[in-house]
């Protein structure tokens, strides 16, 4: 049985215990299924929650996807899943879930949520490698951009609200006041543990404020002027199916789970950082050619005006700030792994940052910048 990805890159025991059979047959008794259950067969190695493969014994899969209800509750779950039907209805080839015989998309089982999907079409060509890192070549950028575009363009007409401050998704609620010491006290309290990991830390402030201030300082203005429209949160080639070789092309879009009502510029700047630097090589390479043909895609679709574009620019080393913070808080009180909360404060939330104020940070920030324009 694997374990799971930790935030180093490196495979650790589990946080969450993997799904069983047992659980399995449960949740899956809720769903009309074409056959029943017959076992599992992967287990996925991704963190923050428990996910599996399961067969059924006419040879179909489905993927089952366990939360802890702190993290995902079923309203959550359920707003995501009806953008996903959104996009899904403008012809973004989203993975869509199993609706249960009462008409819901999650389960709700003890301290726990459940999603089900059916097996998507394309090919996992990312399954075993770990999030956030580049993608293969420029062939795959190229159709991930213009697939980015695509789903822009569709999540525009979406306006349901966003799914509150739940912890681990995308967004900039710590950033949206004046001063960036009170916006993060102000949005701490949605966070569970927050608040007691930052008391915590001596001289917290000040070293978020070296970090992070010189790029809040030029995001704050921008704020009242932004568009509201929903984004996939976590844009990298590993939560892309594919098909074909060489000239590849996305075949599905999945895990959703950080998706959430930002914008679409903040969405592309996520995109940009998780899927342009190889943040688990201590020398943090640019994929330089993948960023071109990335945008050449994108931009093929999708231009965005001037105002956007400052917006890409001022979030492109802000965009993981919110998660950061909330990855703080997960590992030091929901798991309670203070070394992971520990490389969630230092490496992510200062060092991201603090590399985007380096030579080769800003080396692509305006590389961004020229293709932008």
């Amino acid at each position: 049985m694997t374990g799971q990805f930790g935030v180093s890159g490196s495979e650790e025991e589990r946080h969450w215990p993997a799904l069983t059979e047992a659980e399995a047959r449960a949740v899956l008794a809720g769903y009309p299924l074409c056959a029943p259950f017959h076992k599992l067969v992967w287990h996925s190695p991704r963190p923050f929650s428990a996910a599996a493969q399961a067969r059924l014994q006419d040879g179909s899969s489905l993927f089952i996807k366990r939360h802890h209800a702190a993290l995902r509750p079923v309203a959550a779950l359920e707003a995501e899943h009806r953008f996903i039907a959104h996009l899904i209805r403008h012809d973004v080839p989203a993975a869509a879930p199993l609706l249960r015989q009462d008409g819901h998309s999650a389960t709700q089982s003890a301290a726990f949520t459940f999603e089900v999907f059916p097996a998507a079409p394309g090919e996992d060509r990312y399954r075993e490698t770990h999030s956030w890192q580049p993608f293969r070549g420029p062939d795959d950028a190229r159709a991930a951009g213009a697939m980015l575009a695509r789903l822009h363009l569709a999540a525009a007409s979406f306006s349901e609200p966003g799914r509150g401050d739940i912890p681990l998704i995308s967004g900039f609620s710590s950033l949206k006041k004046l001063s960036l010491t009170e916006g993060i006290l102000a949005w701490a309290p949605t966070q569970p543990g927050l608040d007691r990991s930052l008391a915590a830390r001596t001289g917290w402030q000040a070293d978020a404020e070296s970090a992070l201030g010189r790029f809040h300082v030029r995001l704050f203005p921008l704020l009242p002027g932004l568009r509201p429209s929903w984004g996939h949160g976590d844009w990298h080639g590993s939560n892309l199916l594919w098909t074909g070789q060489g000239q590849g092309q996305v075949a599905s879009i999945i895990d959703f789970g950080m998706s959430g009502r930002t914008t679409a510029g903040f969405d592309l700047a996520v995109a940009i950082e998780r899927s342009m630097v190889a943040w688990l090589d201590p020398h943090r390479p640019v994929a330089r050619e993948s960023l071109d043909a990335f945008f050449e895609g994108y931009l093929s679709l999708r231009t965005p005006d001037t105002q956007e574009q400052e917006e890409i620019l001022a979030f492109l080393p802000l965009v993981h700030v919110d998660f950061a913070l909330s990855e703080l808080a997960y590992f030091d009180h929901l798991v309670q792994d203070r070394a992971s909360g520990e490389v969630a404060w230092s490496a992510y939330l200062l060092g991201h940052a603090r590399w985007f104020a380096s030579d080769a940070g800003q080396a692509l920030t305006d590389r961004v910048a020229a293709l932008l324009r």
